[in-house]
């Protein structure tokens, strides 16, 4: 399982057991939930093993010099393309990261509050509670910091410094798992764009940008210094965010009417601002509703 594609085209149940098999003797199981796999660095690796397309990837399309990589099927780059970086980033570290693979956070984060009320019940190992922060690799785009509800500064600014740039999400599992394991938590980007579209691709050089940097923080978090970030919550202040950690209603479409600006700022995490105005062209606003309906569920329940 060394190459991108061979965790593109497997259903979440197989992928799930070809895991499993891989990391035999170092995990912990929920069945159809969660595969915990144990660590010694203090630093968890997550992310999810199922896609929104409902078949799995039979052709692979590739640009002439590889980098880029889609599929008639959907190519599935959310978020199998965090799930081969997990791999690859725990080859390549020295000492290895905890990992953690969820299922089902495309309808929810299912898996990731099972991981959640097994950890709440001891169920799982007490090291966890020695974790030094999580990181996701789940992100669409090429160096996207989300951070979600988790206002540490301090987390902000050491991945930053690692070339990325804080960005604006709805939802992903460590949106669940940060608060219960009481530790700071960020997602990355993975190369992947047009998510749960069809016409989705893979940017691979991209994605590999990722893992080494990750393979970085990894290296990092095993040094005596290497401070333990904890979840913190608080207020949108201009003290905790960069200026462009919003989207800027004056960023908005002119023609954009007031009704819709919210909406529109969350698709903005999803969709390219070319895209959405394309769409809207073409349907109109009452659009917006329907593709947040389709990426979110109901209106503003994340």
């Amino acid at each position: 399982m060394n190459k991108l594609e061979n965790f593109l085209r497997p259903t979440q149940e197989q992928l799930f057991w070809q895991l499993s098999k891989r990391f035999k003797g170092q995990t912990q199981i929920s069945r159809g939930n969660f595969i915990l796999v144990k660590g010694v660095a203090p630093v968890m690796l997550i992310a999810h093993l199922d896609t929104v397309h409902k078949q799995p990837v039979r052709e692979i399309c590739a640009a002439d010099n590889g980098n880029i990589l889609s599929s008639p099927q959907g190519i599935g780059g959310d978020d199998r393309c965090g799930c081969y970086a997990l791999v690859k980033v725990h080859e390549q570290s020295v000492v290895k990261p905890w990992l953690l693979f969820c299922c089902e956070e495309e309808i929810g984060g299912i898996g990731a509050q099972v991981f959640c009320d097994c950890y709440a019940q001891g169920r799982l190992s007490a090291e966890l509670s020695s974790l030094k922060c999580l990181i996701e690799i789940d992100r669409r785009g090429s160096n996207d910091a989300v951070f979600y509800d988790c206002y540490n500064p301090d987390f902000e600014d050491y991945i930053v410094s690692k070339g990325f740039k804080t960005a604006f999400g709805s939802f992903s599992d460590i949106s669940v798992i940060a608060p219960v394991l009481d530790v700071a938590a960020v997602n990355l980007s993975a190369g992947y764009y047009n998510a749960h579209r069809l016409n989705e691709y893979i940017v691979c050089s991209e994605l590999e940008h990722t893992i080494q940097k990750v393979v970085e923080i990894v290296a990092d978090s095993v040094h005596a210094d290497f401070p333990r970030y904890e979840y913190c919550t608080g207020d949108y202040c201009e003290d905790y965010f960069s200026d462009d950690y919003f989207y800027e209603t004056d960023d908005l479409p002119d023609n954009l009417p007031e009704e819709y600006h919210e909406i529109y700022e969350e698709l903005l995490s999803v969709y390219l601002s070319e895209q959405l105005e394309e769409i809207r062209l073409q349907y109109g606003n009452l659009v917006l509703w329907q593709l947040y309906c389709d990426e979110f569920g109901s209106p503003f329940n994340r």
